[in-house]
């Protein structure tokens, strides 16, 4: 039954893409993901997951909706797992009611307390820190300030993606939460004005930019810059090589941080091997991969950081948890409209 509704399910909706993780594990045991993390980043981690457990996984990777999808499927649904980016879409899936509490020792004892929804909901498995990108040959600072990004004297001089994108929403959240509405409003104004170009493009465009004399700092996220650097294309390399990286804080805090995180399926049909799946995540093996393969910073203490990503100096979260920074995501998106940030 259980084939049936899930073989049915990867034909919902023009957005959806299905992929079934090959694997030589029994049919007994299976394990469905819905999911917004691009398929190659989660192979390897899906991979190691069933060879050591023998559980074969299916994925559903949507580029947007995952959310309303499970809450249409109802009770019917054949959603495990839902492994998604930002706690945002975390968030939503829990006020969507498409999650469930979950109770682990091996997560409580891997995952600081900060990166946990308070009722069990959701919990981090990875972060990724939301730096300053800066021009190796027109920048000398090597510290800074998320708030110094208004001041003039970055006029001109400033790339960014959109603002109502989801990591960029996380980090205007963050500074809500710290300084209060008026305040980050004030600061997302002193910001804009700085801005060398119209938001566009993602986190690599920004390094591509500052190579090529557009601006001379940017925002994005710290494992673009070990991806750039390390991978095959050699344009990006050209583009990750043009930058140093700024990790900044809060006046009063530290370097604001994102995670990867998962929460378990509301209806899931195949909970023994979700939890499975949840405890291999937060495993030696599972935040090995994240942190070496993904090049995203391991939530468990004792797991060897990726030399890229170590080389930019110690990382020191912000104080303020996660969960207390989503409450202020739609406050977030009205004030990047408000003040026209991406016009």
């Amino acid at each position: 039954m259980v084939k049936t509704t899930f073989a049915r399910g990867l034909m919902l909706g023009a957005v959806a893409m299905g992929t079934l993780v090959a694997s030589g594990a029994s049919a007994q045991e299976t394990l469905n993901i819905y999911t917004y993390r691009e398929p190659g980043l989660i192979k390897p981690l899906l991979d190691e997951f069933t060879k050591e457990t023998g559980i074969k996984v299916n994925t559903v990777f949507l580029s947007n909706g995952l959310e309303e999808r499970i809450r249409t499927e109802g009770a019917n649904s054949p959603a495990d797992i839902i492994l998604t980016v930002d706690i945002g879409r975390l968030q939503q899936a829990k006020d969507y009611g498409i999650t469930q509490p979950v109770k682990l020792d091996a997560i409580d004892k891997a995952v600081p307390a900060t990166y946990h929804d308070p009722e069990g909901h959701w919990f981090g498995v990875s972060t990724r820190a939301r730096v300053v990108y800066a021009s190796k040959d027109r920048v000398k600072q090597t510290s800074m300030t998320y708030e110094e990004l208004a001041d003039p004297k970055w006029k001109g001089k400033v790339c960014i993606r959109s603002g109502q994108h989801l990591y960029n929403i996380s980090l205007i959240a963050a500074m809500i939460a710290h300084k209060g509405e008026a305040k980050a409003e004030e600061w997302l104004k002193g910001l804009k004005a700085n801005l060398a170009k119209k938001p566009s493009g993602g986190d690599r465009e920004q390094a591509k930019d500052i190579l090529a004399g557009v601006c001379d700092i940017a925002i994005g996220n710290t494992y673009y810059v070990s991806l750039m650097r390390n991978g095959k294309d050699e344009e990006q390399k050209k583009w990750g090589e043009a930058i140093n990286v700024i990790l900044p804080t809060f006046e009063g805090g530290g370097t604001h941080v994102n995670i990867s995180g998962i929460a378990l399926a509301k209806y899931a049909p195949n909970k023994a091997a979700a939890e499975k799946f949840m405890e291999f995540m937060v495993s030696d093996a599972g935040q090995d991969i994240h942190a070496n393969i993904n090049s995203e910073y391991p939530l468990k203490a004792g797991i060897k950081i990726h030399p890229t990503i170590a080389s930019f100096g110690e990382l020191k979260p912000d104080n303020i948890a996660i969960a207390e920074i989503a409450k202020y995501r739609k406050k977030a998106s009205e004030l990047v409209d408000k003040v026209g940030f991406d016009q």
